[in-house]
């Protein structure tokens, strides 16, 4: 495993449940011995001042209150990820069960309770003694405060968690931060790619599976050893399987060693991954409106709101300002996101199961002009194609010629503004 692959790794499972758990439940430890080790410091007379001897009530109390509230949010979170799951995608739980939001709050749950718990076993066993139980009543009371605040803030996210709207959104978030990531560093540091050799010497992978990272830094490394330059052909988010290229070597041919180590740069997965891979977000996006299309649902209005949504992200990656190529690696060549690739994960799925639909047929050639507004020559192509596609589908579809006209005079109606 390399440093960048390291790190992918650590990045992705700290955005698990349970190492936001594992940390705060730790803290909740420490912070309850914490007054066994200063216990000395503290005077013994203050504990009857402050009324520290109610401590052991409060942790009782605090115990049972937050099993049941962990209880609760457990189950709620599972409710909302079978929504979520149902009503929008599958793909879409990923992110839900990645929240920070959610997972701070039934950490910090998870560690009260723990807290209490401790508190209570110190207590019992004369731990802590009156110096002792000062600094845990103090930290108790800092615990119910921040108990409060995250209740304040759970209750309120409860009202939208799970929910079709707010998975979109948080969709929306997700990719947009893709796309960010993409326009800054849209080659991944290495040079534009010029298209592989005809008598170069392709490498292939021995798994099966979506492309989920390319350790561009590593591929340098090798090429710059072996004295070679390196054509990437799968970029994150293809799905990899032997006889498809990942690369292309120019130069001498490999050995056994160098394809297994250039391979290895090549972080192979399950399921696509928002990292690296801004066409990902759109791809559920393109989920989440097609299940509203199907008969099942029959839902047009979320539909339309996800045509609105992948078309205000397009239309922002348009109009971003093209940053400088930096290239980092020289000997490695990354090809750019194929353009007519990115509508064509959006556009004719949408075009098809809402080809019927006079109102999502008119939201689509709006934002398809919108899109073609922006100047961005390729999109502007692509958006203008799959407009035509989409026109033509929904002339198919429709029985009624009066949907047909309508569509078609919107039609002219936008190509006249434009």
């Amino acid at each position: 495993m390399t440093l960048e692959q390291l790190r992918l790794f650590l990045r992705r499972h700290a955005r698990r449940m349970w190492v936001r758990a594992t940390v705060y439940c730790a803290l909740a430890v420490v912070t309850a011995l914490v007054g066994a080790l200063v216990k000395t410091w503290i005077p013994e007379t203050l504990a009857g001042r402050i009324g520290a001897d109610s401590v052991g009530n409060l942790l009782g109390i605090l115990a049972a209150s937050m099993l049941a509230v962990t209880t609760f949010s457990l189950s709620t979170m599972v409710s909302a990820y079978s929504s979520a799951s149902t009503g929008a995608t599958p793909r879409a739980t990923r992110l839900l069960i990645a929240d920070s939001a959610a997972q701070s709050a039934l950490a910090t749950f998870i560690g009260a309770f723990l807290f209490s718990v401790v508190g209570l076993i110190a207590l019992s066993t004369g731990l802590y003694g009156d110096s002792g139980r000062v600094v845990l009543f103090a930290a108790t009371v800092l615990v119910i405060v921040l108990i409060t605040l995250t209740l304040l803030r759970w209750i309120e996210q409860l009202s939208s968690f799970g929910r079709l709207g707010a998975t979109i959104n948080l969709v929306e978030t997700a990719t947009r931060r893709a796309i960010e990531a993409h326009l800054r560093d849209p080659h991944l540091g290495a040079a534009p790619g010029i298209g592989a050799p005809a008598d170069g010497h392709p490498v292939d992978t021995d798994r099966i599976g979506y492309v989920e990272h390319v350790d561009v830094a590593h591929l340098s490394e090798i090429a710059q050893t072996a004295g070679v330059t390196v054509h990437v052909q799968s970029r994150s988010g293809s799905f990899a399987v032997p006889g498809r290229p990942l690369l292309v070597v120019d130069g001498a041919p490999p050995d056994a060693d160098t394809v297994a180590a250039l391979r290895a740069a090549f972080t192979i997965g399950d399921e696509r991954s928002f990292d690296q891979d801004p066409r990902y977000g759109l791809v559920v996006l393109t989920e989440i409106g097609s299940r509203a299309l199907s008969p099942a649902t029959n839902d047009s209005g979320t539909a339309i709101d996800v045509i609105g949504t992948v078309t205000r992200l397009l239309c922002e990656w348009a109009l971003a300002a093209p940053a400088p190529i930096e290239v980092r690696h020289a000997r490695v060549f990354v090809p750019a996101i194929d353009v007519d690739d990115l509508f064509g994960d959006v556009f004719p799925l949408l075009a098809r199961d809402g080809a019927g639909l006079l109102e999502v047929g008119v939201r689509l050639q709006k934002g398809l002009a919108a899109i073609a507004a922006t100047g961005h020559a390729g999109f502007e192509a692509a958006a203008r194609r799959h407009a035509g596609d989409a026109l033509a589908r929904a002339d198919a579809a429709m029985s009624f010629e009066g949907d047909r006209r309508a569509l078609r005079d919107a039609v002219v109606g936008l190509r006249t503004s434009a």
